[in-house]
């Protein structure tokens, strides 16, 4: 039987996410995103079956089937002959960096933005070929899609797209994007605050690895069309800055990390909140070692200084022998417990020290009290006739080595033989202790303390260092 595998990865970087090293020592990346949908969205003109219903004034609106919303379209049309330019004003007077997120038939119905675009050297990822639904479509439509979209915004901007942000995805478009093999970054996901590399599901798909940049949805001005989202420009203001202030503080302490803002110029482009754009403009402009930048130049800088590199062991992603042979020693001669963590939903927070520790001992909680015991009276004397005899496991040898145990005085050794007899005489297996870090005579301390527990608490005792034992062993040979 297959073991089910998990693809989500509810880890990612973890407790310790790797240092940026942003230009100039920043404390924190700041990129505006400015969504460029407007002809790009759904409408019986272009071919759809309904009207636009999605990020408008009009909150809560329906599509209409087989028939144009006027209303709808002329808010769309706002953004495209106001709201652009305003932003454009703001981004270009300020001398800050855009990346637009271009829907490629919106594009093409937008030829004097599109050269206002390249004129500020915006960075002009593609949003799509459509400002559509990608939920309910097969593979390959969505596919055809995103194959067109590329054509058509080389033809229209000059030069094919670096990035790629779908937004209306399905479960596919990612793995799509990646397939398609152009693209310097995806930011189809939003579960990370830093760029990290994504090497797929391990189920044979020949997909490089693929840069991706993650989008927000939060600093957002689409929350002035949902609701309870913003209601005024101050609402907006107050959270730019707090996030801001959040990651900046961060970043003095030797976490720097990324502020993505995502602007739609049907939306933001309105006065009324616009102001509240160019107050945060300048608040960031106000602030030292801030680096404002392009998502292009921050997969670049990512992919300089933080390039793709192959975990050497992936757990989740072995055979059942492979991963018995590579883990089957971890509790000491109890390979059982790696051919039963092998059958759980192991997946990639599994892949790490910590992650695939807590698959092993789960197998080895719920195992049987005598199956505990096996695993207990498997584990070696401290200093013993097996150590003396140079007859333990590799990783006994070593750990027992760690704390001076293979030379002891004659004393010593004497003492932890009688310390060894009375203990297994006494609980009916060996004492087991983590060595690793210890001296001998803090050793020899806690065992003639220990051997005076009744046999419940020392079972327990044992078991407990048996599982310390195993992630310091498992430390060895995955990630933290």
């Amino acid at each position: 039987m297959r073991p089910t595998r998990y693809p989500r990865d509810m880890r990612g970087y973890g407790a310790n996410p790797p240092d940026p090293k942003w230009p100039d020592g920043a404390h924190v990346c700041v990129q505006f995103v400015v969504n460029y949908e407007e002809g790009g969205e759904n409408c019986v003109l272009h071919g759809d079956a309904a009207s636009e219903a999605f990020l408008s004034e009009i909150v809560g609106a329906a599509p209409w089937a087989g028939m144009r919303h006027w209303n709808m379209e002329s808010i769309y049309e706002y953004g495209a002959r106001v709201g652009f330019w305003r932003l454009h004003r703001l981004f270009t007077q300020a001398k800050v960096p855009v990346t637009v997120y271009g829907v490629a038939s919106a594009l093409s119905r937008s030829p004097d933005q599109v050269a206002a675009m390249r004129e500020a050297d915006w960075e002009i990822a593609t949003h799509g070929l459509r400002w559509i639904d990608y939920r309910d479509h097969a593979p390959k439509d969505e596919r055809a899609d995103l194959d067109e979209a590329v054509r058509l915004h080389t033809e229209v901007v000059g030069e094919r797209p670096a990035g790629i942000y779908l937004g209306r995805t399905s479960v596919n478009s990612v793995r799509l994007a990646a397939e398609e093999g152009g693209f310097a970054y995806v930011s189809d996901t939003y579960d990370d605050e830093l760029p990290y590399w994504l090497d797929h599901d391990g189920q044979g798909n020949a997909i490089a690895p693929q840069l991706v940049i993650p989008y927000t949805l939060d600093a957002n001005d689409m929350r002035f069309a949902t609701p309870q989202g913003f209601n005024s420009g101050d609402q907006f203001f107050a959270y730019l800055k707090d996030a801001f202030d959040t990651l900046y503080e961060e970043g003095r302490n030797g976490r720097p990390g990324m502020l993505n803002i995502g602007l739609h110029c049907r939306l933001i482009g309105r006065p009324g909140r616009a102001a509240a754009l160019k107050r945060f403009i300048d608040y960031v402009a106000n602030h030292e070692r801030v680096w404002i930048a392009r998502r292009i130049d921050i997969a670049r800088h990512w992919a300089e200084h933080h390039p793709y590199q192959a975990p050497a062991l992936r757990p989740s992603r072995m055979g059942g022998p492979e991963f018995v042979e590579r883990f089957g020693s971890i509790f000491e001669h109890s390979p059982w417990i790696a051919e039963r963590a092998f059958m759980l939903e192991l997946g990639p927070a599994h892949d790490t020290a910590g992650g695939l520790h807590n698959a092993l001992c789960r197998m080895f909680r719920s195992a049987s009290k005598d199956e505990r015991l096996g695993v207990l009276t498997a584990h070696p004397d401290l200093a013993g006739k097996l150590a003396q005899a140079k007859r333990l496991t590799a990783e006994s040898s070593k750990e027992q080595a760690s704390a001076g145990l293979d030379a002891l005085t004659d004393t010593e050794r004497a003492r932890f033989t009688e310390l060894n007899t009375a203990y297994v005489e006494k609980f009916g297996f060996p004492f087991i202790i983590a060595v690793k870090g210890l001296t001998k005579d803090k050793i020899l301390a806690v065992f003639e303390a220990r051997v005076d527990n009744d046999r419940a608490t020392e079972f327990a005792t044992a078991c407990t260092q048996v599982e310390r034992i195993a992630l310091l062993r498992l430390r060895d040979l995955l990630p933290l």
